[in-house]
């Protein structure tokens, strides 16, 4: 007797107008299965979700679970959007005894599970916090859930750790681990590759179509290559000689920038390394280390996208103003800062400076005060206790002269969903005091950093997260904050 996959895709279709944002995908995903579904900002990865939770309808082909239309089968699946999507007025517990209600679970199975579920996420000290109040992986932490609480047969989770804390992830996905061994059948979507390394199976999506299925294993496989970690002292420059010497050499595979290395994917370790150290040597750029390693499934995701033409290479900000001569005073400082709401004490005693042209990290569990600390130190939260200095001025924070010195990007989507992006960027440029003859040069580059290039009118709150962050973070410094 031939088994039924948990969730059957053939030849799905869905089309918004003239856009296909789903064109002709197929894939079979068995029971107890954690496949995930990889792929750039607007490949559909959402648009399949939202069919195979039943709350949109297909223009084409089939979307079945266990053997239902998806549509039909919502009783069996659980679903965790992209965006927060529960009742911030609401408790953490009333968000799950609401949830569970509203899919018919008994009371007493919600009471037992929601909690079962808290504490597995180290929640259940929190039940009474209003879910608008918690930090953004706490936020996601309890829409898992709620999405639990009925006990679902197919759990689909749209992006469900963006914002996570690395400790609180990696509990996550043990979790998820834990589920799927008990039957639990789940397709996540990740933007994180370290993520997708846990998955049975993987799928890679671009442009509303699936490229490529198989385990991170095999996808790794297909490169036959060896990563070669290349540390130098200039990236920028090293990454575009080396990017050329890739195709005009055959060794060499891909070029690949992460963080302060270039990861430099050859065929052979011996001439791979030796064309780098020439290269990288005849444009005076010296090498300080070469280091071999197994390629990761992120540098197969990526080879395979540059191959799709789905890596787009964007033009260096169009900086005008000089700011060389602030380097090393001090930007930002706190001198024993607390934030109490209430008798909850959310920061304690926090000091520190931040020069001009460092990059600071605040590193930290979800919870830990991050968010509050960063309001604190742009102005936009008075502390309780403490003092703080910003761009040169330590009492009023929030002066004209200091606001225009600062970029903010909350953790939260900033911008105005009902407007277009041109919109924004035309609003947000007013705001800062972006000069009138600057003004269409810094927002030319925005569109091209976010890909946006012809999609100008197009209104915000339709736009893929990623798009959206990126809109936010070009608006965020159109106006070169200090």
């Amino acid at each position: 007797m031939k088994t039924v996959p948990a969730i059957r895709v053939d030849g799905l279709v869905k089309r918004y107008g003239a856009v296909e944002a789903v064109r002709g995908i197929s894939v079979d995903i068995a029971a107890g299965e954690i496949f995930g579904l990889i792929g750039p900002d607007g490949a559909g990865k959402t648009t399949t979700f939202q069919v195979l939770a039943g709350v949109m309808e297909a223009t084409g082909g089939r979307a079945e679970v266990f053997g239902q239309p998806a549509r039909e089968a919502r009783a069996h699946t659980g679903y965790l959007t992209q965006t927060f999507s529960l009742y911030p007025d609401l408790t953490v517990i009333e968000n799950i005894r609401y949830l569970g209600d509203l899919r018919g679970t008994p009371r007493e199975d919600v009471e037992r599970r929601g909690m079962k579920y808290l504490r597995m996420f180290d929640m259940h000290r929190f039940t009474d916090r209003r879910a608008g109040q918690l930090s953004g992986g706490m936020k996601q932490k309890l829409a898992l859930a709620c999405a639990l609480v009925p006990e679902p047969r197919v759990l689909l989770l749209d992006e469900p750790t963006t914002g996570v804390d690395p400790v609180s992830r990696r509990e996550f996905w043990d979790t998820l681990a834990h589920l799927s061994v008990d039957g639990l059948t789940i397709l996540v979507a990740t933007p994180y590759l370290d993520e997708a390394e846990r998955c049975h199976r993987v799928a890679l999506m671009y442009a509303g179509a699936i490229q490529r299925i198989g385990t991170p294993a095999s996808l790794r496989d297909r490169l036959s290559a060896v990563r070669l970690e290349v540390r130098t002292t200039d990236l920028g420059p090293a990454e575009q000689i080396l990017y050329e010497a890739d195709r005009n050499h055959a060794n060499i595979v891909d070029v690949q920038r992460f963080g302060d290395r270039l990861d430099v994917l050859v065929h052979d370790r011996v001439s791979g390394e030796a064309v780098i150290r020439e290269r990288l040597r005849l444009a005076g750029l010296p090498v300080t280390e070469i280091r071999q390693d197994t390629p990761t499934l992120e540098n197969a995701f990526v080879a395979e996208l540059r191959a799709l033409g789905g890596v787009v290479e964007h033009p260096t900000f169009p900086g005008l103003h000089d700011h060389s001569d602030i380097l090393g005073q001090v930007a930002i400082g706190a001198e024993h800062i607390t934030k109490s709401f209430g008798t909850f004490r959310a920061v304690h005693d926090v000091s520190l400076t931040v020069k001009y042209g460092e990059v600071y990290g605040l590193l930290g569990a979800n919870g830990a005060g991050k968010t509050t600390t960063i309001k604190m130190l742009c102005g936009l939260l008075d502390a309780t206790s403490g003092r703080t200095e910003l761009a040169g001025a330590r009492r009023n924070l929030r002066a004209p002269a200091v606001r225009r010195q600062i970029g903010y990007m909350s953790q939260k989507f900033s911008l105005y969903e009902d407007m277009t992006v041109a919109e924004n960027l035309a609003f947000f440029g007013g705001v800062y005091g972006v000069p009138e003859e600057e003004r269409a040069e810094k927002v030319d580059w925005v569109l091209h950093f976010a890909n946006l290039e012809r999609e100008s009118g197009r209104i915000v709150g339709s736009l893929p997260g990623g798009w959206k962050q990126r809109v936010a973070f070009g608006a965020a410094i159109m106006h070169e904050p200090t």
